[in-house]
């Protein structure tokens, strides 16, 4: 057995389905995932878990590597091992991290009582729960470019959420002025130089920020956002993860106010539309 074949093995039997949020169920035969359910979580077919499993699948793609990395809550090493004996160069430093560790993840699949959202440092969604889901729009809808938090707000508008004056502009000013310290971080990511060009080629208001060349953090900010259950006011904090650079990006309301007695609904509704938007 190839040693890709022999670590993918190991590490699907160490993955705790209820770690992964799915039942265990009486009677399975593995303490670990089934092969359907890694399949289910990588999105790839049953069958070429199979073949990757028996070495008779060769050269898996990047994308493919990611995948299951992140399904089998690997660590940024452990990733690094699973594209080595695959044969693939390890994600380079000089492109943007896209790699969810498995601390990372705990905290999605725990924290269900406020909405939550994991992004790159280029502000690609890369991971939500439901309850975020429920108050932005599902994320899963969202294809390409659009995935992108600045494409959105600088392209296609904030329908549905509402700024007072001072944030409305805050942000705006740190959405660019992240991109401009990626790029600095991340000089070989092509995607992200791409997205930048874009952007400054199609939105003249991204542009003229650009041109002021801020660099900064991202400050905290207040926004409304209108919902199946009514408006609802949130603070947003951006919380940074040391060595991955992703962003947990956290709404919080205060506590014993309408806003939040209108989070808890949402949260009992799910994604359930309750009126039309």
């Amino acid at each position: 057995m190839s040693e890709f074949a022999s670590v993918l093995r190991s590490w699907r039997d160490r993955v705790r389905p209820e770690g992964v949020g799915l039942p265990a169920g009486p009677g399975r035969r593995t303490p670990g995932l089934r092969r359907e359910e890694l399949a289910a979580l990588a999105g790839v077919s049953v069958d070429y878990v199979v073949r990757l499993e028996q070495g008779r699948s060769v050269n898996p793609s990047p994308q493919l590597l990611g995948s299951l990395a992140t399904a089998l809550r690997l660590t940024t090493e452990e990733r690094d091992h699973l594209f080595r004996v695959a044969d693939a160069a390890p994600p380079s430093r000089s492109v943007v991290p896209r790699h969810v560790t498995p601390g990372v993840q705990r905290m999605v699949d725990r924290l269900g009582d406020v909405p939550l959202a994991v992004f790159t440092a280029a502000h690609d969604t890369l991971l939500w729960n439901d309850l975020w889901a429920a108050l932005t729009g599902d994320p899963e809808r969202l294809l390409g470019i659009e995935r992108n938090l600045v494409w959105r707000h600088f392209m296609l508008g904030h329908d549905g959420i509402e700024y007072d004056d001072d944030h409305q502009e805050e942000f705006s000013s740190d959405l660019v002025a992240d991109l401009r310290v990626a790029v600095g971080k991340y000089p070989g990511d092509r995607a992200l130089a791409e997205l930048v060009a874009r952007l400054r080629r199609e939105s003249p208001e991204f542009e003229r920020r650009w041109a002021v060349a801020r660099v900064a953090e991202h400050r905290a900010s207040r926004k409304t956002l209108h919902t199946a259950v009514g408006p609802i006011t949130v603070d947003c904090d951006v919380l940074s993860v040391p060595g991955g650079d992703l962003r947990i990006v956290v709404y919080t309301a205060v506590p014993g106010s309408d806003d939040a007695d209108k989070l808890d609904l949402l949260r009992v509704t799910g994604l359930q539309d309750l009126a039309p938007r």
